[in-house]
């Protein structure tokens, strides 16, 4: 092997000795620099290795030049323990199987690489499943699972991540590999003499343990000889210090085959935690426990102030619990979607912790310290003190059963002040845990968020045996220096120090990197996130982007700023759908970071094609028309290439006549305006405002592309006894011009959007979800200080939010049919489709329309390159969604671009507005009146 000497030849020398990718690329880098914790520390390069073979090829180098080694996962550990100076082994790119599973002796072997609930989905058709269940089960790996001896809601009943390990394949940092389970074979040189030499402190040092003790190699007691020499078992919680784990035996537990959920209210946090503890006697599978500034209004609980959620093997001993439970109102819901929805609060509760009700920012740092659980409403109500000593804000949440809180708490981690702030609590807060016996880590591991503060939990005799077991599986220190031991200061590395002090910095700070948006979970609502989805690299996850545009901002490692080609490709398939901003549980937005970016980096340059032509489609929609262009214009788009443009797809066809000058032709006829029509049902009851005037927006789609749907949205709102009329002059959303990037030209559209629409008196009725999201969520921030943009925004309502408001007592026509189609990604993101459900129901709709993004995304679908992602998002609900549709089956899609994807891509499908589906429904008497028919 060749000398190693710098940088450049130590990527060389891993490229001839890995078969794996070997990347020390700028955005390779820059997407490792941090993982879901405060702390940022950027590697020289990241290696994927192959195989087990790979990984003692690529430590062996490293070891040779002397560089650290940080094996990572899911990068969602929250004390920093992810991060690193040296090479990244990204172990989930290659080795993620599960190599095997015995289901009568419910043991499963996995790679390290292997998402949790890819083996929970492989091993539940045996009726089995792997214990441990962190939140982020849909995107944690077991070998990160491993390192930090996590937990989850089950431990309870089914332990640690360390219960749950029979063998582990290690290597360490010489490359060497090791197989080790219960009994000396397979430890490292040296190991047994100190295990032999330290026997009294293994058995008083560490005494008075309980579940959650996971502090530092808290698992270390298991080598004592009664307690079976667990080598496997005290490796786990060792946090990459030790070696790397390149394959597990993993133990498997019978899965419940109807378990029920007791949710149990209590008047506060305290009252819930003291009446954790007393019902472990009764066999739960769970007990977590949040307080209601956490929980902020969900809806399904009971009657309190805080609740336990306690899950039981079936409904009768759930039941039975109530009964002996001393709550003050419970229920018990046995219905598994009712449980999901229910447990999603729960599963989402770290990312809604760090948005406080008010907008501030809460972080991690001290999220999982644990107590023995007798201890825990004790402990509670003094921490809760203990913050408002300090001015600081939190909510507790967490496994209650076992004494663990969970919490993110609104330190100033930019200031100097902040920082000292932040670090005066952690120490009086480590003080407190200890206090009370517990540990300051209860499941997510020290990192350098309390390594340092491992001293005041245990004593010197301990931490010294800490150091001598580092140093026997890792003499040359070479494995994720500065944690556990030796470690780095609290207050150093920390993130948000090499931000400039900006608000778009601030935004693209807010993403906490726990990576709900890499989960590969289909099905539901759910939007986040489909070029991920489609691509699976994490440069096109929102947390990838997120990560690439800090690392711009500081300017480290991505150094050309704005201009900078790693972003720009990592959010080039960011279709824009929105689905980070309502699925992220901090609100991530990467289609705004995307325009905003899009705005710099093409400042004072020629764009592509592509932004001029899509991003100014309102300006040449209308040019067009007013040609009186439109025959030919269908006819050379269907003939000749279009400059930025995919040739992979159709331009979909003008209308012959727009809708507004339908309009115009419609408004004229004799007693436009009334309000009259009466549908199959009553016309407006008391309340409903007889006559009250909806402004009906004609975006750009409906005006030029799609004007059926707004003659049919007239004919329903007339015939719900609504007076229509439309903006006065010329008006436009800026959608298309947001979504390239162009936002000096949004602004000045919008600005003059405002001064043509005047005064707005009542609803605004954008049929268009896309431009409807545009004026609710963009033009307020693109106009911030203009009050007109609020009103606006304010005044902006959906077709079914109209119909639900202004028309309540309408009886829409009965259509009793099943549908199916796409909700449009923005609608569910910004919109929210509660009001369309509620419709469709009452005229007799049945069936879901699929979540996701149907892929084409406005101008996405059409620009080059983008093509196959665009047709591999559709793919994967909404296409299979149609062909699994019966021949009778409506297809319902409020978008044009959900219409035109699935007209393109469907083999014949047609979808429409639910407007259109509503007017066909209506009493043939009205049609006499609409000229041009519908």
């Amino acid at each position: 092997m060749d000398a190693v000497t710098a940088p450049g030849d130590l990527e060389r020398t891993l490229r001839a000795n890995v078969r794996g990718e070997v990347d020390f690329g700028a955005a390779a880098r820059a997407l490792v620099t941090m993982d879901a914790s405060n702390y940022r520390r950027v590697p020289l390069g990241v290696v994927a290795p192959r195989d087990a073979d790979d990984v003692a090829a690529a430590l062996a180098v490293c070891a040779a030049a002397g560089t650290p080694v940080v094996p990572r996962g899911g990068g969602t550990s929250i004390a920093g323990q992810a991060t690193g100076t040296g090479v990244v082994l990204d172990l989930t790119r290659h080795m993620d199987g599960l190599l095997s599973v015995d289901p009568l002796g419910r043991t499963a072997v996995v790679q390290p690489g292997l998402v949790l609930d890819g083996l929970r989905e492989a091993v539940r058709p045996h009726g089995l499943t792997f214990g441990p269940d962190p939140s982020t089960h849909s995107r944690c790996t077991l070998g990160g699972m491993i390192g930090n001896n996590a937990c989850g809601a089950h431990s309870v009943a089914w332990g640690t991540t360390a219960d749950n390990v029979a063998e582990l394949a290690v290597t360490t940092y010489a490359g060497t590999a090791h197989r080790i389970g219960s009994g000396w074979a397979g430890a490292p040189a040296g190991l047994r003499e100190l295990v032999g030499r330290n026997l009294a402190v293994l058995r008083t040092g560490m005494a008075g343990g309980f579940s959650r003790r996971i502090s530092g190699y808290g698992g270390l007691d298991a080598l004592l000889p009664e307690r079976g020499t667990g080598l496997a078992r005290a490796f786990c919680g060792s946090e990459g210090t030790l070696g790397v784990v390149t394959e597990a035996v993993v133990r498997l537990v019978e899965l419940p085959a109807a378990p029920a959920l007791a949710v149990l209210g209590y008047a506060d946090e305290s009252a819930a935690a003291e009446a954790a503890a007393g019902l472990l006697a009764y066999g739960p599978l769970t007990v977590e426990g949040m307080a209601e500034d956490l929980v902020r209004g969900a809806a399904g609980l009971p009657r309190g102030g805080a609740w336990l959620f306690v899950e039981m093997p079936d409904e009768g001993a759930a039941r039975a619990l109530v009964r002996a439970a001393d709550a003050l109102d419970a229920v018990v819901v046995a219905d598994p979607a009712g449980q999901r929805a229910l447990w999603r609060i729960r599963e989402d509760a770290a990312g809604t912790a760090t948005r406080l009700p008010d907008g501030t920012m809460a972080w991690p740092g001290w999220e999982d310290c644990a107590v023995p659980p007798a201890r825990l409403g004790a402990y509670l109500r003094e921490f809760r003190a203990l913050l408002a000593e300090h001015g600081l804000r939190g909510s507790p949440y967490g496994h209650f059963g076992e004494g663990c809180v969970h919490v993110r708490i609104d330190f100033d981690l930019v200031t100097a002040p902040g920082v000292a702030r932040f670090r005066a609590f952690s120490e009086e807060l480590a003080d407190l845990v200890v206090a009370h016996g517990g540990s300051l880590s209860g499941e997510h591991g020290d990192g350098q968020a309390r390594a340092e503060l491992l001293p005041r939990m245990y004593g010197p005799e301990v931490i010294a045996l800490f150091a001598a077991y580092k140093d026997v599986w890792d003499p040359a220190g070479g494995m994720n220096p500065g944690t556990l031991v030796r470690p780095a200061r609290l207050d150093e590395n920390l993130r948000f120090a090499v931000l400039p002090a900006t608000p778009f910095a601030a935004e693209v700070a807010t993403c906490v990197g726990v990576a709900k948006c890499r989960s590969t979970e289909a099905g539901g609502a759910g939007v986040m996130c489909p070029s991920y989805r489609a691509t699976g690299e994490e440069r096109h996850s929102p947390r990838g982007r997120a990560r690439l545009l800090h690392e711009m901002l500081a300017g480290e490692v991505v150094t050309d700023g704005w201009r900078s080609r790693e972003v720009a490709e990592a959010l080039d398939l960011c279709l824009g759908c929105k689905g980070c901003r309502s699925d992220c549980p901090v609100g991530v937005d990467v289609a705004a970071y995307k325009a905003e970016f899009l705005h710099h980096h093409w400042a004072g340059r020629v764009r592509p094609a592509s932004h001029y032509l899509l991003g100014g489609l309102p300006a040449w929609l209308r040019l067009i028309t007013a040609l009186r262009a439109t025959r030919p214009a269908n006819a050379a788009a269907g003939r000749l290439p279009l400059p930025g443009l995919t040739r992979e797809r159709p331009l979909p066809p003008l209308a012959a006549t727009p809708f507004t000058r339908w309009w115009r032709a419609y408004e004229g006829r004799p007693g436009a305006g009334a309000g009259v029509g009466a549908g199959p049902g009553p016309g407006p009851g008391p309340g409903d405002g007889p006559g009250t005037r909806v402004t009906l927006w004609p975006d750009t789609f409906t005006e030029y592309l799609a004007p059926e749907t707004g003659r049919a949205a007239v004919r329903v709102l007339e015939g719900a006894g609504l007076t229509v009329g439309l903006p006065g002059g010329r008006v436009c959303c800026g959608l298309t011009y947001v979504s390239t990037g162009r936002l000096d030209r949004a602004r000045a559209v919008l600005r003059r959007t405002l001064d043509a629409l005047g005064e707005v008196r009542g609803p605004v009725l954008v049929l268009e979800p896309s431009c409807a999201a545009a004026l609710r969520a963009d033009l307020p921030a693109l106009l911030p200080d203009d009050p007109r943009a609020h009103r606006l925004a304010a005044a902006v309502r959906t077709f079914a939010e109209t119909l639900e408001e202004y028309a309540p007592h309408w009886t829409p026509p009965r259509l009793d049919r099943p549908v199916a189609g796409q909700t449009h990604c923005h609608q569910h993101a910004v919109l929210g489709d509660a009001a369309d459900r509620r419709l469709r129901a009452r005229a007799g709709l049945t069936g879901e329309l699929s979540g996701g993004c149907c892929g084409l995304a406005g101008n996405f679908g059409f620009e080059p390159g983008h093509h196959a992602v665009s047709v591999a998002c559709a793919e994967e609900r909404l296409l299979p969604s149609l062909r699994a549709a019966g021949p009778d089956t409506e297809v319902l899609a409020d978008g044009f671009s959900c219409r035109t994807q699935i007209a393109q891509l469907s083999s014949g499908r047609r979808a429409r507005h639910l407007a259109e589906l509503l007017a066909e429904g209506l009493a043939e008497g009205l049609e006499e009146g609409l000229p041009g028919g519908m």
